[in-house]
């Protein structure tokens, strides 16, 4: 690239407006691999704690999958997973603090997987 061109892009990278991140705080399904949130909502059928108790049985790790109330960014979506009743949005999350007894404390960040139902129309 010539130079007189990139002089032309600087200033649309040096002002380019910043992204803040959004967070999220609430109760979330937080698995440790995306086939675990998969498997979780083919189960899921309105009782979230039978869909992880038989996830983490399966995985023979109590703490495969859980239900915690955290404070989290939403990463890339990863696909879709659906059962008979609703379809769900697989997400990496990164969960950046947790509920306690008390109050919300932060955490160092870890990443986890996670499933948001969707909603779909017939078209």
């Amino acid at each position: 690239m010539k130079p007189a061109l990139y002089l032309a892009l600087l200033p649309l990278i040096i002002f380019s407006p910043a992204r803040a991140q959004e967070y999220e705080h609430g109760t979330a399904l937080l698995c440790d691999t995306q086939r675990q949130v998969e498997r979780y909502v083919e189960l899921f059928n309105g009782k979230e704690q039978s869909a992880i108790n038989t996830v983490n049985a399966e995985e023979q790790n109590p703490t495969a999958c859980v239900f915690e109330s955290v404070t989290f960014v939403r990463g890339p979506k990863l696909g879709t997973a659906r059962n008979k009743e609703s379809a769900f949005q697989i997400v990496r999350v990164l969960v950046v603090g947790i509920e306690t007894p008390s109050g919300l404390r932060s955490t160092r960040p870890s990443a986890y997987f996670s499933a948001f139902k969707v909603l779909e129309y017939d078209v």
